[in-house]
């Protein structure tokens, strides 16, 4: 299978200010290569229901689009085809000079492939889409893909590719819900709209609080990284 990933993140300050948040966040929307077309044309048509025609961002989440986000969160859940995986990592544990070489750079696309690993599979197929951003090292991507194909043998890393987010409603859809699960772990939440939305689906979807979930979860699944066993 074709399965295409779109990633974001959330409170990428914490990992070199470590006084911005406890927690940093980076998560992903899986979905079927060939269901790229049917998500984009649902989201847009939602977008147009709302008269929206700028990016969807959990930063912009206000009463008065409250209604917006709350459809977008209920197709995501509603949709078999859509997956969410997110890493949650404790920013004042981050230890860049004992581990990375002093390299902050380093350690953030470590914890990408902590988020990406543990869920390839054997004989499919992979093309992963990162929120376009300047590194100072130009080859970090294409190491990251590389990596991960070393690692997974029996399977295809296509591309590890930069996109704009502006561009890319995979990524507006891994900001949303990586934005809100930051959001419930920072416990930094003062919108009455960004409180209703995490409620909504902690009732109606999860059946409880969002907390860290088994690596077996599939729908929505939350990796809360050990530093001290895994880094």
């Amino acid at each position: 299978m074709n399965i295409e990933i779109y990633c974001d993140e959330s409170g990428l300050e914490a990992l070199t200010r470590k006084d911005a948040h406890r927690f940093t966040a980076i998560g992903g929307i899986w979905m079927p290569a060939d269901y790229r077309e049917r998500f984009k044309e649902t989201m847009n048509v939602i977008k147009e229901d709302f008269n929206i025609h700028g990016e969807l961002k959990w930063n912009k989440v206000s009463p008065r689009f409250h209604d917006l986000y709350q459809t977008v969160l209920d197709y995501f859940f509603q949709t078999n085809e859509l997956k969410f995986r997110t890493i949650i990592i404790e920013a004042v544990k981050v230890d860049n000079y004992t581990f990375n070489q002093k390299d902050a750079e380093l350690g953030f696309y470590k914890f990408y492939y902590q988020l990406l690993h543990h869920w390839i599979c054997d004989f499919n197929q992979y093309s992963i889409f990162l929120d376009l951003k300047v590194n100072r090292n130009k080859s970090r991507l294409s190491q990251l893909r590389d990596v991960l194909e070393n690692a997974n043998l029996t399977s295809k890393i296509n591309q590890v590719q930069g996109l704009p987010s502006e561009q890319s409603l995979g990524i507006q859809l891994a900001d949303i819900l990586t934005g809100l699960t930051n959001a419930k772990f920072n416990n930094e939440v003062t919108s009455k709209a960004k409180k209703g939305l995490i409620e909504h689906i902690e009732r109606n979807y999860l059946g409880e609080a969002i907390v860290p979930t088994p690596k077996w979860e599939e729908k929505f699944n939350v990796f809360m990284i050990d530093l001290q066993e895994r880094w």
